[in-house]
């Protein structure tokens, strides 16, 4: 008997972190999703609780999370805690050191804290988006099987298979499938040689939430306490008064009940007294360490499309204690979502497109697991010297921002010597391809209001093109730029052309939120790209009015370099991106839909020849993983 049947874009599998995210993106940018997820509801208790700063940064580009911000709890220090025994028997707890958990030195951020909350509330952030772009989870499906099903054309159709709450199975038609359902996901099982590689360390530990009675000092505080006899303890301060701990089960025991881990709890914390008001939630773990052989479906050796993801812990599982878990899942969506899309309009060459996130998200799996090998290592160990070692080798990483991608054709390192062009690398600053964009001060010139550079221009699945130029002694340059990427002829206005026409067809939802942040701002001409001018020049030097048309229709993305003191680092935009600037030079930067950095290049202005030259150098980065016509 055949099943009846829903259609759609993309279904989703799970409606965790990585589902819900992707979800939410996809809704946005005018995809037609189903999403399904086997739980009667999101994550009331328990699970992950840790936001990274570069996972609020990517919260607030989607202004969402000042919510999160308000209600969690934001921890800057690390403490480190240790009892040993001394000559007369006895153990000594004392505090061993005490490290800022970001250094200002040592990474650039905007919120340099961890931001404590539960998964539930970022879930609930995610259920509330995706019902303002019109979709809900389905609640109560579970997610059974997949299949091919030849449809005549270069795209095969899948048919999902789900089981109903009353226990009859229901089919989704769709053309791309994504397993975002947890460790033992079914849809990697359906992906011939999609297995997990990796090991289970012999550690287990206990955790718990509640509401505590201590005279503890550093209840507030990220601690890990160590004992010589019993083991070690992590404390996670939580919102709602809450306090989050780990606790090493010694032993040969794996399986212990909340009141067995309270009991090693005061062992370790002796002399403190401890004692639970409420108790909110208790599991227990060991300690698994794997990354998935394959985060699609795309045969190695054909040049085709993938059109089955894993994302999340689907495709990657690690100790807890790093506050990583949630910030990857997150972040693989970040990564996918936008590569649908185009794939999924049309404007990508999808097999080049789409296996970028395999590439890309798989290197950040394998670094992640390097990482919290040494990091669950520390704690268990109580090694307060290797746990800041640690922590300072990987500072960059832990925060989210420096986790990097290697060069591919989204992230093109140009080997043009330099005279005229310079290759990226000779560059001083701090705007580097397969980085996300550092964080930098400016002013909005349409109305003088100081913003982040990095968030100001909302995400709408566009690229954005940075230009930094003197306005007054680069107008020829600015000028003649701008005549060649809106000609006709050029890739980028064909590009534009195209996508205006697939957004037509398939439009971005209506947000009731669009009323306030009027998206058509920022892509007045182009659904595909947005073009900012950032240039040190006085306002009262130059009007909108006087700019070329590339840049006078862009007026809600013009900014002045200007506000150095409000930087994080006290430096002005282009000072930081580059590291130094003539005024003899332009400076473009071409940022993907996820924040990331693609290409950079610097121009001489000097050079007769150096708009045309910018503009084809555009058209060539984009001619990589772009294209005007459907398959």
């Amino acid at each position: 008997m055949e099943l009846r049947s829903e259609t759609c874009d993309v279904c989703v599998v799970g409606a965790g972190p990585a589902g819900i995210v992707l979800s939410a993106l996809l809704a946005r940018f005018g995809v037609k999703i189903i999403v399904v997820d086997d739980r009667a509801d999101q994550t009331a208790v328990g699970r992950a609780d840790g936001l990274q700063p570069k996972t609020i940064e990517t919260l607030l580009m989607l202004r969402l999370g000042q919510d999160l911000l308000d209600k969690g709890v934001r921890v800057f220090d690390i403490c480190m805690w240790r009892s040993e025994n001394s000559s007369s028997g006895q153990a000594a707890l004392r505090r061993v050191g005490r490290e800022v958990h970001y250094p200002a030195g040592a990474v650039d951020l905007l919120h340099p804290f961890i931001l404590l909350c539960h998964q539930g509330m970022v879930e609930g952030v995610f259920v509330e988006d995706l019902r303002q772009s019109g979709f809900e989870v389905q609640r109560g499906s579970t997610f059974e099987r997949f299949n091919y099903e030849a449809s005549g054309g270069q795209e095969e159709t899948l048919t999902a298979v789900y089981k109903k709450v009353d226990g009859q199975e229901a089919a989704i038609k769709t053309n791309y499938l994504v397993g975002c359902d947890g460790a033992r996901s079914r849809v990697r099982q359906g992906i011939p040689g999609t297995f997990a590689e990796g090991n289970s360390q012999d550690s287990y530990w206990g955790v718990l939430d509640g509401e505590l009675d201590t005279d503890f000092p550093d209840l507030w505080s990220k601690t890990v306490i160590y004992s010589e006899e019993h083991g070690s303890v992590l404390i996670i301060p939580r919102e709602r008064n809450l306090t989050r701990f780990y606790i090493e089960i010694k032993g040969q025991q794996q399986s212990v009940d909340e009141t067995f881990v309270m009991e090693q709890a005061r062992k370790i914390m002796n002399p403190f007294h401890l004692e639970w008001l409420t108790i909110e939630w208790f599991g227990n773990y060991r300690v698994t360490q794997r990354v998935a052989a394959k985060f699609s479906d795309a045969p190695e050796s054909v040049a085709c499309h993938p059109q089955v993801f894993i994302a999340g812990d689907a495709s990657h599982t690690h100790s807890p204690k790093a506050a990583q878990g949630m910030n990857t899942s997150i972040h693989d969506s970040w990564n996918l979502g936008w590569k649908l899309n185009l794939s999924i309009r049309g404007l990508a060459k999808k097999d080049t497109l789409l296996r970028t996130y395999e590439e890309e998200r798989k290197k950040i799996a394998h670094d992640l697991i390097n990482f919290d090998y040494e990091h669950a290592n520390s704690i268990a160990a109580g090694d307060a010297r290797a746990l800041a070692e640690n922590f300072r080798t990987n500072v960059g990483f832990i925060s989210g921002v420096g986790a990097e991608y290697e060069e591919n054709v989204l992230n093109l390192v140009d080997a043009v010597p330099s005279g005229g062009l310079q290759d990226c690398h000779a560059l001083k600053g701090e705007a580097r391809v397969g980085r996300n964009l550092p964080p930098a001060k400016v002013t909005r010139y349409i109305d003088d209001n100081p913003v982040d550079i990095q968030l100001d221009i909302p995400i709408l699945g566009q690229f954005r093109v940075f230009i930094l130029a003197d306005v007054i002694k680069a107008s020829g340059f600015l000028r003649g730029f701008s005549d060649n990427v809106l000609s006709p002829s050029s890739l980028i206005s064909q590009l534009s052309l195209a996508a205006n026409e697939s957004y037509s067809q398939r439009p971005r939802p209506s947000r009731a939120d669009n009323t306030y942040y009027r998206p058509e701002r920022y892509i007045p001409w182009s659904n595909l790209f947005t073009f900012s001018l950032i240039t040190s020049t006085a306002k009262c030097d130059f009007e909108l009015a006087s700019l070329p048309p590339l840049l006078s229709t862009s007026k809600w993305t013009v900014y002045l370099d200007n506000i150095a003191a409000h930087d994080t680092r006290g430096q002005h935009c282009a000072q930081k991106w580059m590291g130094s600037m003539a005024t003899e030079e332009v400076v473009l930067l071409n940022v993907r839909p996820d924040g990331y950095i693609g290409s950079v290049k610097k121009f001489d202005i000097i050079d007769e020849g150096a708009a045309s030259k910018a503009a084809e150098w555009l058209d060539e980065y984009y001619d990589g993983f772009l294209q005007v016509t459907k398959d």
